[in-house]
């Protein structure tokens, strides 16, 4: 038993490495549903801002819905990839840069952060995402956390073979390349579930927070 663990975590890990799926782009058309049913005013006038643009396509799936989308990630290198995939005459623009420490050029109708959050201070994030939306504006949320509770570690043994099943089905059982979105810098989540939940309703009050299969969870604010 003490050698088939490992086995079997190597085993996975091959797989992955030749079946990659990227859970984030998963939720790029739940981000976009969130949007159409956002309290917002219409038409939109502040454009939105997605914070941790990485390759860019949630930015770029952002401008069907808005006149201006800024990306905003501290890697140079895919920063650079973003704006090689992007459409000159697209309304995007990347930059480099802290969205923290630098700040962000709002007011915004809408801010996304997918998978990014759990690389910066999380109550001191949602407090700069809250200052810089627009009233009437939407937060949308992706991030990870860090299983610890028994729940936590049922949902995950649940998710392994979905996870397998899910990276078969998305690429028709072929192997193939890792696509520029998970070539980006990446790091281990912090931060459980339940602490995750506790700070951002002390930030954000009326937050919506849902956990989600494939180690995520989401938060949708609106400020009024």
């Amino acid at each position: 038993m003490t050698t088939l663990l490992p086995r079997i975590l190597r085993g996975l890990e091959q797989f992955h490495a030749a079946h990659p799926w990227d859970h984030n782009a998963h939720c790029h058309r739940w981000i976009l549903c969130q949007l159409a049913s956002s309290p917002a005013r219409q038409p939109l006038q502040q454009g939105f801002a997605d914070v941790g643009s990485g390759s860019g396509d949630l930015a770029r799936l952002l401008a069907s819905r808005a006149g201006a989308v800024h990306g905003i990630d501290l890697d140079p290198t895919i920063v650079d990839r973003a704006r090689e995939l992007t459409d000159p005459a697209a309304p995007v623009s990347f930059t480099v840069g802290d969205a923290l420490k630098e700040g962000l050029p709002g007011p915004y109708d809408v801010i996304t952060c997918v998978a990014t959050i759990h690389h910066m201070p999380f109550s001191d994030a949602l407090t700069c995402f809250r200052q810089e939306l627009a009233p009437g504006g939407t937060l949308v949320v992706v991030g990870v956390y860090r299983p610890r509770s028994l729940t936590d570690y049922l949902i995950d043994a649940v998710a392994i073979p979905a996870n397998v099943a899910g990276a078969w089905i998305k690429n028709k059982g072929r192997k193939v390349p890792r696509p520029a979105s998970m070539t980006a810098p990446t790091r281990p989540a912090a931060m459980a579930l339940a602490d995750i939940v506790r700070d951002a309703h002390q930030a954000l009050p009326g937050a919506r927070l849902q956990r989600r299969l494939f180690w995520r969870y989401t938060l949708v604010w609106h400020r009024h």
